[in-house]
């Protein structure tokens, strides 16, 4: 199943972005935060350590594999950083 990429700014509310992590994760078991940028950067690391938050209170454990991505915005190549965003035992039982 493809997950849909949560997007995140400089001016995303980190809350709201912590809510839609938690409520994929909670859905399907892992999602993916795409931000541009240091200001975008920042507010999509605190909205995953918030989301973590979130999620412990049902004894959820979350973890999260960067990776840089090259993608086309108007017509101009950009890096972004990609961030999975997993349960911590679907990485424990992989290895």
């Amino acid at each position: 199943m493809d997950v849909d990429i949560i997007k995140v700014s400089a001016r995303s509310r980190t809350a709201a972005v912590a809510g839609a992590i938690a409520g994929v994760i909670r859905e399907i078991g892992r999602a993916e935060v795409q931000a541009i940028g240091a200001g975008a950067v920042n507010q999509a690391i605190k909205a995953i350590a918030i989301a973590r938050g979130y999620l412990s209170d049902e004894q959820k454990d979350i973890v999260c594999v960067p990776a840089l991505v090259d993608i086309e915005i108007d017509g101009r190549e950009r890096t972004a950083l990609r961030m999975q965003v997993l349960l911590r035992e679907d990485i424990v039982s992989a290895g």
